[in-house]
């Protein structure tokens, strides 16, 4: 097994290699506006690294979200043009179950990413492998009662200390860390969701409603 993971669903472009047995290489980089430009050098520097080459991968895992539209799309095209050209199978996994994952919390916690416009992309879990609720978006003040004296995890929790008042590492996503639970539920014999984007909204940019009509002379 050689998986080749990556995730650009949150502002950490972050790729890795993991031979099944552990992590081989990995990148990572935090830059909200720069996804297309980072992700395939950062997929060849971890390759060169680990020195194999892109048709050694024998699967590719791509961290799904949730995650805003432009950035979540860069990670996942990349991840199905790798399975297409390489003819391998491509995984999905939630970006926060790898935050979860990354964080190793005994007892019930929060993670939470930054959804932007005031709002943020969550999820309830009973320890670092097991989600009891699904990803949602909300504003930080209408889930307070729910994660009320939990600890969390994401940059998402650092930016409301109100709603989360205890906040532990990490703050982005690892590629390691989405590469590792991967090869274990693999090992495990179980499925893996499929490669398809939990956008949760609809994308900022939209369609005019009215266009202009314009009739031939």
């Amino acid at each position: 097994m050689l998986l080749l993971a990556l995730d650009t669903a949150t502002p950490a472009v972050t790729v890795a290699l993991h031979d099944g047995t552990d992590v081989l290489a990995s990148s990572s980089q935090v830059d909200a506006r720069r996804h297309g430009e980072l992700l395939l050098p950062a997929v060849d520097r971890v390759l060169a690294e680990a020195g194999l080459r892109l048709d050694a991968v024998t699967g590719i895992v791509a961290g799904i979200g949730p995650g805003p539209y432009t950035g979540l799309r860069v990670g996942l095209m990349t991840a199905d043009a790798f399975g297409l050209a390489l003819g391998v199978p491509v995984h999905g996994l939630c970006t926060l179950d790898g935050l979860a994952f990354a964080a190793d919390l005994e007892g019930p916690f929060v993670v939470a990413t930054d959804a932007r416009r005031k709002e943020v992309y969550w999820a309830r879990y009973a320890d670092s492998r097991t989600r009891l609720t699904d990803p949602a978006v909300d504003r930080p003040a209408d889930i307070a009662g729910q994660v009320a004296g939990l600890p969390a995890v994401g940059a998402g929790a650092l930016l409301y200390p109100d709603t989360f008042p205890r906040v532990h590492e990490p703050e982005h996503v690892s590629a390691a860390a989405l590469a590792r639970l991967a090869a274990e539920k693999l090992a495990a014999g179980e499925e893996l969701p499929a490669p398809r984007p939990l956008y949760l909204r609809r994308p900022d940019a939209q369609v005019p409603k009215n266009y202009k009509v314009v009739t031939p002379k």
